[in-house]
């Protein structure tokens, strides 16, 4: 491949992991990763609520990596309320889970910046031939890639498996229970997404500039050594 092309693809790819690495920081420090409603059950069953009278005890939750808000309704008007993760929440969500999310975000980032900076000195630098060339270009895009699906996962299974919404919803609830009425991941996961997209496109690029995956075998060399074995 031409080396103007070349150029073009790692340039390309090096504005991509920036732009990665900067959604990522503004995703970890937003609040919109989830956003849901929230049914008080005890005040619904105390009435018997159904129909438009339920609305009174639906309220809203939003929350992020390190705080959040909900409005709480048991038919008396909202009681909106901020919150933070540490130290408030952290006895009673899955902290391990919780924590290993953020230190993946924080990994996510770095390599995407590191990424970012090698893609560039490939473009218009003399790249190296150990971790500055290919090899370090597909390592950068596979950490990166690997630290979003994990990311995806751990806080899918915070907010699925572990009910994180009911637990933040009930927190310092007294005699009133509640329970997840709806959620839904909001833009920041789905930044969290696309980002984990882009880096495994890098990967596609670095391999459309002409450089083979790593630990791949030529034909020829395959061919060479059949021959040799033949011969003994």
């Amino acid at each position: 491949m031409p080396a103007q092309q070349k150029k073009l693809l790692f340039s390309t790819a090096g504005v991509l992991s920036l732009a990665c690495a900067l959604g990522t920081a503004a995703a970890v420090g937003s609040q919109l990763w989830v956003r849901g409603s929230i049914l008080c059950s005890t005040g619904a069953l105390l009435v018997n609520a159904s129909g438009p009278e339920l609305r009174k005890f639906i309220g809203d939750i939003q929350y992020g990596l390190f705080s959040g808000q909900r409005v709480r309704q048991c038919g008396l008007g909202g009681r909106p309320l901020q919150f933070s993760f540490f130290p408030d929440l952290l006895r009673i969500i899955p902290a391990s889970i919780h924590v290993s999310v953020i230190l993946f975000c924080t990994v996510l980032i770095v390599f995407a910046l590191v990424g970012a900076g090698f893609f560039m000195f490939n473009a218009f630098g003399s790249p190296y031939e150990t971790l500055h060339g290919p090899v370090g270009l597909y390592l950068w895009s596979f950490i990166s890639c690997s630290c979003g699906c994990l990311i995806m996962i751990l806080f899918s299974s915070e907010v699925k498996i572990h009910h994180l919404s009911e637990k933040i919803a009930n927190f310092k609830g007294g005699t009133f229970t509640f329970k997840t009425h709806s959620e839904q991941f909001a833009n920041s996961f789905w930044t969290i997404l696309v980002c984990s997209l882009v880096h495994f496109l890098n990967t596609l690029l670095i391999r459309f500039a002409g450089f083979k995956f790593p630990f791949s075998k030529s034909k020829d060399s395959g061919t060479i050594t059949g021959a040799v074995d033949l011969m003994y």
